[in-house]
């Protein structure tokens, strides 16, 4: 087999792109130094715009695209803004599409919890997922490609959502998402995973918790997700992935 893990003629979809210092930004580099075409995805312009141009400055392939993908309608003309944008080379397929939009938030208990802060956790993170998965379907089926989430390990059997419970709620519905699309789509030839890490190395986590964290690297992270959306996935759907 070639190199498995190299993307070239591959168009990949990344949501959450836009901060710096972020799991998006690490996975859009290591896609992009694997050949990859990126298409980014956030909510705030400046800040995508501005991955892009890093990415396109340093020779990789790499567009803009802004759009809140908790409006079902607004992730749906972003996904047809890409499809249109790179049809000549890619015919309208999306070869993978990868969900890292999100945010993390402290609750607290339920007795005393913000409804707003719970309903901002659900949105941020599940209603980004299932937009972002509803608007581009089409083109993946057309690709046979994949979806990657971000689920947590709050989320799984044995996690500790404790004063964090909006935040895990939302990433259980996010593995629950994933787990359809692995069902629904297979007769599509269309995969599904997640990936669950723990606390990632990130310049928010840095900052909010320090450095005696232990954290997974942000690259291990993507590197875990160009295994799920390569060949040698192939058998590989409806699974998450810790990561510790």
């Amino acid at each position: 087999m070639t190199n498995a893990l190299d993307f070239a003629g591959k168009l990949i979809v990344i949501t959450g792109v836009g901060r710096a210092g972020q799991v998006g930004e690490a996975v859009a580099l290591a896609f992009a130094q694997r050949g990859a075409t990126l298409a980014l995805l956030d909510v705030q312009p400046a800040e995508v715009e501005a991955r892009a141009a890093w990415l396109t400055e340093r020779g990789f392939a790499a567009t803009a695209h802004v759009a809140n993908l908790a409006d079902a309608n607004a992730a749906k003309v972003a996904a047809d803004e890409v499809v249109e944008r790179t049809k000549a080379q890619f015919g309208g397929h999306v070869h993978a599409v990868i969900c890292a939009a999100g945010g993390f938030g402290i609750t607290g208990p339920i007795s005393d919890a913000d409804p707003a802060a719970w309903s901002k956790q659900f949105t941020i993170n599940l209603e980004t997922a299932f937009g972002a998965t509803r608007a581009f379907l089409p083109a993946v089926r057309a690709a046979k490609g994949s979806f990657v989430y971000f689920g947590s390990v709050a989320a799984l059997p044995g996690g500790a959502p404790k004063g964090m419970a909006a935040y895990a709620a939302a990433k259980s519905g996010v593995l629950t998402l994933m787990h359809a699309v692995a069902s629904e789509e297979k007769p599509h030839g269309v995969r599904a995973n997640a990936v669950a890490p723990t606390a990632v190395r990130t310049a928010a986590n840095l900052a909010d918790m320090g450095d005696k964290t232990e954290y997974v690297d942000r690259e291990s992270v993507a590197d875990v997700i160009a295994f799920l959306i390569s060949p040698l996935a192939r058998n590989v759907s409806g699974q998450v992935l810790t990561l510790a």
